[in-house]
């Protein structure tokens, strides 16, 4: 039987969203419950959003939740390197190996020629981006302008009729028409991949079975079923995330967003953010593991074993789902009163530190017990014990 092995491959472009998070925990409780292998991939090809120091950053938050993995970029692994800018000669390998069978090509088209394109195009209607100018260029020909130091880049051949069905584990067959797609770029002028080849072939060489990914990659999918089929690979499961919507339920939860105020409520984006207001990682795990999958019986709270001998990617919801802050702050107070006075006095300790409080959690641990049953936040601790460390005016 072929071991289970699923990815996490965010890109390190800055913070680390709640959303990547819950994305990563689902595909870490399958590779947990079947026994089988999680990964973490770098997937910096865009190297001009790439930040420096944010891989690192990604690490530490998802190791904050209790995420760990099997292979990575910190630890190596049998099919390494895991950072994608180190396995450039590989891609650009395998995209000329499309070219030379047919099923790709080299186009000369400069930046201001492509401009002109897409404004052609958009005149007539048509917003594919690119006419396929390139597409019937004799290969003797293309060559010859590659060996006289012309810059290509190499777009793959997408079928120009018929249709393309993407298998999704949550919402069945999902059928596309071949003609609404462009032929996209695989490999850039610049020699980096983009996201459609080089997740294919690290999915790939990575020996990848299922492919937790945002419902946003699904209208793009026909584009890797035509490249898993080039390459004659077999293809992985695919499981597109429905996505997760802002409180109200009025739009996506903006990846780009800070914390923000919705009806006077304070709303959390960021996975640091809700460290810093005193949400305990297991709550938080607990809390997400509810967005989209029920545990069953209307239970809400549960531990992570628990979860992990039921937990079935299958039984997920493809439906759009929204994040119940309030739920989450019940739930992070369940968990609070089951704390002990003294880890709950070095919890909020440095919170109140923060504040002025010069004491030690030892003189904090008589007034533990009344404090757990009130604080939905560790953060509260500061108002409701400010009367230790404030000076009457």
């Amino acid at each position: 039987m072929t071991p289970v092995r699923l990815r996490f491959a965010p890109s390190p472009t800055g913070y680390l969203h709640i959303g990547s998070v819950w994305t990563a925990l689902f595909g870490w409780m399958y590779a947990r419950r079947c026994q089988g292998q999680f990964i973490l991939r770098i997937e910096d090809t865009d190297t001009k959003r790439t930040v420096e120091g944010a891989t690192d950053y990604l690490m530490e938050g998802l190791r904050w939740f209790g995420i760990d993995w099997d292979e990575g970029p910190d630890i190596g692994g049998p099919y390494g390197p895991y950072t994608q800018t180190e396995r450039a000669p590989l891609y650009q390998h395998w995209a000329h190996w499309l070219v030379e069978q047919g099923h790709a090509y080299k186009c000369f088209a400069t930046e201001e020629e492509l401009k002109q394109i897409r404004a052609d195009l958009e005149a007539k209607g048509d917003h594919s981006g690119y006419d396929r100018r390139y597409r019937d260029m004799p290969p003797q020909e293309a060559d010859a302008l590659a060996a006289a130091g012309k810059p290509y880049a190499i777009r793959l051949k997408m079928p120009l009729s018929g249709q393309t069905i993407m298998p999704d584990l949550l919402r069945g067959d999902v059928v596309f028409e071949n003609q609404q797609f462009t032929d996209y770029v695989l490999l850039k002028s610049s020699g980096l991949p983009t996201y459609h080849l080089a997740h294919v072939i690290d999915d790939h060489f990575m020996r990848i079975t299922h492919v937790t990914r945002g419902i946003e990659w699904l209208s793009t999918a026909p584009i890797h079923i035509q490249l898993w089929r080039a390459f004659g690979w077999e293809m992985p499961i695919y499981v597109h995330l429905p996505v997760i919507l802002s409180p109200s339920g009025k739009g996506k939860l903006s990846k780009r967003d800070h914390a923000f105020l919705e009806s006077g409520e304070r709303i959390y984006v960021r996975a640091d953010e809700f460290r810093e207001a005193g949400y305990l990682p297991a709550a938080l795990v607990n809390f997400l593991a509810t967005i989209g999958w029920s545990f069953g019986n209307d239970v809400e709270k549960f531990t992570l074993d628990e979860a992990l001998a039921r937990f079935d990617l299958k039984d997920l919801s493809p439906s759009p789902t929204k994040l119940p802050y309030s739920k989450l702050d019940w739930l992070n107070g369940q968990y609070i009163q089951e704390m002990s006075p003294r880890a709950l006095a070095q919890a909020v300790l440095p919170f109140l530190q923060e504040a002025g409080y010069e004491g030690e959690a030892e003189d904090l641990l008589g007034v533990m017990p009344a404090m757990s049953v009130r604080l939905k936040k560790l953060s509260e601790a500061v108002d409701f014990l400010r009367f230790l460390f404030e000076k009457e005016p």
